[in-house]
């Protein structure tokens, strides 16, 4: 099995040399296509107007001076056009990828560049609390049960233009509840946290925080997973398409004069 890891937190990030180790116990074919630098919160943009620059640091292991969709498009179409992988695993990203975070986040388009192109693809992230920041995020759940949601997820055959999100808790292992398979959360975004402060020179600037989750019967979504100490499986579909609103649009604009 042919693996292209990439991510959104840089070729140098500690999260993709983890989810290097973590793929080498499923495969030795492995390759490496991602940023330069950080690119949190880049989306699913695309380089256009200025060049991208691709460099080799080793063997499968090269660097894009891109986002996360650059990376993915290079590997593809130029760095393995010849040897496509067989699925992109993408993370593990330092910090959870949850609700609408998956429209924001680098690591996710990553893999929606890849679900474009009919590969199989995951993205992974680990969720940490306030205790864990920087380069003192502690990765030790995803590295415990990252092969354990790998494996089925590797079996399963995804439809075309899906993908799976992954999150795993900011808990030692040992704490983690399970594997739990759960759609997209909402939150509150009607509460959103602004935070304004001033900087030494009087000029005003903000934080933003994130609104409270949306509670949902059953706890059924990847937040309250998250929540409850488990990892969250959250299969996605590209297809933004709202097939009831198209329904009623039909009929709406057929009735028009």
């Amino acid at each position: 099995m042919r693996i292209l890891l990439t991510n959104d937190d840089g070729v140098n990030a500690r999260g993709l040399k983890i989810l290097e180790s973590v793929a080498r116990t499923l495969s030795d074919d492995i390759w490496i296509v991602a940023p330069a630098e950080e690119q949190s919160g880049a989306g699913h943009s695309l380089t256009l107007t200025q060049p991208v620059r691709l460099r080799r640091h080793g063997e499968r292991r090269f660097s894009v001076t891109g986002t996360p969709t650059d990376a993915v498009m290079l590997a593809l179409a130029h760095v393995m056009k010849d040897a496509p992988p067989d699925v992109i695993l993408s993370g593990i990203n330092r910090g959870a990828n949850l609700a609408e975070d998956v429209t924001y986040s680098g690591t996710v388009s990553a893999a929606m560049e890849g679900a474009l192109a009919g590969v199989p693809s995951i993205a992974l992230s680990q969720a940490y609390s306030r205790e864990g920041l920087g380069d003192t995020v502690p990765f030790a759940a995803a590295e415990a049960w990252a092969v354990k949601a790998l494996a089925p997820l590797l079996e399963f055959p995804m439809a075309p233009r899906t993908l799976v999100n992954v999150n795993f808790p900011a808990l030692p292992p040992e704490e983690v509840g399970g594997i739990r398979v759960c759609r997209q959360g909402l939150r509150d975004y009607g509460r959103l946290r602004i935070v304004e402060r001033t900087d030494p020179r009087g000029y005003d600037y903000y934080w933003f925080g994130l609104g409270p989750m949306v509670e949902t019967p059953g706890h059924s979504t990847d937040l309250e997973a998250i929540a409850d100490g488990f990892v969250s499986v959250t299969p996605l579909h590209l297809d933004l398409t709202h097939e009831q609103s198209l329904e009623n649009l039909d009929k709406k604009f057929a009735a028009a004069p």
